[in-house]
């Protein structure tokens, strides 16, 4: 089998980053494509960060939602390098991503989304995740989202509290549709996911079962307590005749209770008297 031609396996990748969109399909094969040169992770892994640091807002939004594949990918497949190495440049990545100047306030949402998620997934710590959420929040601000431009692109507003955001930072009109429409497309997707029902249901009721404590005295109490209230719930429910019915009932069992116990009282042989000294029968 013949060797792929770094260069060209770079340009791919990188043509595959620059096209990528909200839909789930364009991430994961992209992140097929990087596991498929592993060999080659170091310059990959040097081509998403010069992606990030080039092109516009939205698509390193999408290069951020793409992130989560592959890592979550890697982490399955034991490529741990794409793992490591994402690790120790992540905070580039967020500065790219959403930049202290404020150009990419519209993209904080999107690396909370993702780093919650990499957190969860254990491929980030909690630790780094905090750190980097204190750094966002001054960047979470709905000062400039760069959706405000003009639609000929032109910045003719002024700059307010004495600082200006570069024009090249800004959004224009058909960006700010494109990212409108894949944030609802990411969120129809969403919806989706909620209600779809896992291949393996084996996976999702071992999972509640690991996050289900174990059952103590006090679950049995709290199980006995809440029965008597449903009794008493569902006796307060009655209607009228049900109630007559089940007092009918009780009485009745209450009387054959009780001719069951004088039966057995007068089927008790009384005990016969010793015959008297001297006494003979003829």
């Amino acid at each position: 089998m013949a060797t792929a031609d770094p260069f060209e396996v770079r340009m791919r990748f990188s043509s595959q980053l620059e096209r990528l969109n909200a839909s789930t399909t364009s991430a994961q094969k992209a992140a097929q494509y990087a596991l498929k040169y592993k060999d080659m992770d170091e310059d990959l892994h040097s081509c998403i960060l010069e992606q990030l640091e080039k092109t516009s807002m939205n698509t390193r939004a999408n290069i951020m939602y793409f992130l989560e594949h592959l890592l979550e990918m890697a982490s399955k497949e034991r490529q741990n390098e794409y793992v490591r190495m994402m690790q120790r440049d992540i905070l580039r990545v967020v500065d790219a991503v959403c930049p202290e100047d404020g150009s990419g306030a519209a993209n904080v949402k999107v690396v909370r989304k993702v780093l919650q998620g990499l957190m969860n997934k254990s491929i980030l710590l909690e630790q780094t995740v905090i750190e980097i959420e204190a750094c966002l929040k001054d960047r979470d601000t709905s000062a400039d989202l760069g959706f405000s431009s003009p639609a000929n692109g032109a910045d003719t507003s002024r700059p307010r509290n004495g600082t200006a955001t570069s024009n090249a930072n800004r959004l224009d009109k058909r960006q700010v549709e494109q990212r409108i429409e894949e944030d609802r497309e990411r969120h129809k997707r969403m919806r989706e996911s909620m209600w779809a029902v896992p291949d393996n249901i084996y996976d999702e009721a071992m999972k509640f079962y690991e996050e289900t404590s174990d059952l103590g005295e006090d679950d049995h109490i709290l199980g006995v307590e809440e029965w008597e209230e449903f009794q008493r719930e569902a006796e307060a429910c009655k209607c009228e005749h049900l109630r007559a019915r089940d007092a009918a009932n009780a009485a009745g069992a209450a009387g054959a209770a009780g001719a069951a116990g004088n039966a057995g009282t007068a089927g008790i042989a009384a005990p016969v008297a010793p015959a008297a000294n001297g006494a003979s029968s003829h």
